[in-house]
């Protein structure tokens, strides 16, 4: 009796063993294949050709006179600081009649200049934020041009407190940050639109703030007139 029972229980130990064992294979098995099926997904890459359409491209081209959803631009001034083309050939027109050629013109006709939307102090305070989180490593904080990487040898940023920069409009400024300008790279996919404009106020700020420090710095100009020299000190 005592040997049946030793038989028994070393039987069910080996039963128990082998389905561990075959759980395990099992677990691993399903590992495995799920490594698989996700390094191997059935996609295509941006770009990659495509024997599935008739085209030979994995994308679809956009419905022929369709926009997608938030890409309807409609706001020239605001996504573009752009004047709306009408306008812009009549401002041509008027100033090739009635300026004299190279005096007076303006050297920014496409560009908007005011604001498309109305400036509060939070678009302002915002602007600031981005500004020095984008601008000032170039343009330095006061917006000389004398940025951190000026001071390491870089070449110099333009700056805004300058007569040409104080003059032009506000739509020269975006389409500088969104086209780029000179060895200044584009930023239009590192700040939306909205962004751009509060930027761009808070630019005007720094320029109304410089022009204020630079008047009361200023020495008073010279009169046209000679003075006297004092008399110096001492007994007669």
């Amino acid at each position: 009796m005592k040997i049946w029972l030793s038989k028994r229980n070393g039987s069910d130990g080996r039963s128990k063993y082998i389905a561990i064992c075959l759980l395990l294979f099992l677990i691993c098995l399903s590992a495995a294949g799920c490594r698989r099926d996700m390094q191997d997904q059935p996609k295509m890459k941006p770009f990659r050709s495509s024997t599935f359409f008739g085209d030979g491209l994995s994308a679809r081209q956009l419905v022929e006179g369709t926009v997608p959803r938030g890409y309807l631009r409609e706001d020239t001034a605001f996504y573009t600081g752009k004047k709306s083309k009408n306008l812009t050939t009549a401002t041509a027109g008027s100033v090739q009649a009635s300026a004299t050629p190279g005096v007076g013109q303006n050297p920014y006709p496409d560009d908007v200049e005011t604001f498309p939307f109305q400036v509060t102090e939070n678009i302002v305070k915002r602007g600031r934020e981005r500004y020095d989180i984008f601008c000032t490593v170039c343009h330095g904080l006061t917006g000389n041009g004398d940025g951190m990487i000026v001071r390491r040898g870089f070449r110099r940023a333009a700056s805004f407190n300058d007569d040409r920069l104080r003059a032009a409009p506000v739509g020269h400024f975006f389409d500088a940050v969104t086209n780029g300008w000179g060895a200044m790279p584009s930023y239009a996919s590192q700040i939306p639109v909205q962004d751009r404009w509060a930027i761009i106020a808070y630019i005007r700020a720094l320029q109304l703030s410089q022009q204020n420090t630079t008047a009361t710095a200023s020495p008073a100009p010279a009169s046209a007139t000679p003075t006297q020299t004092p008399a110096t000190g001492g007994h007669r």
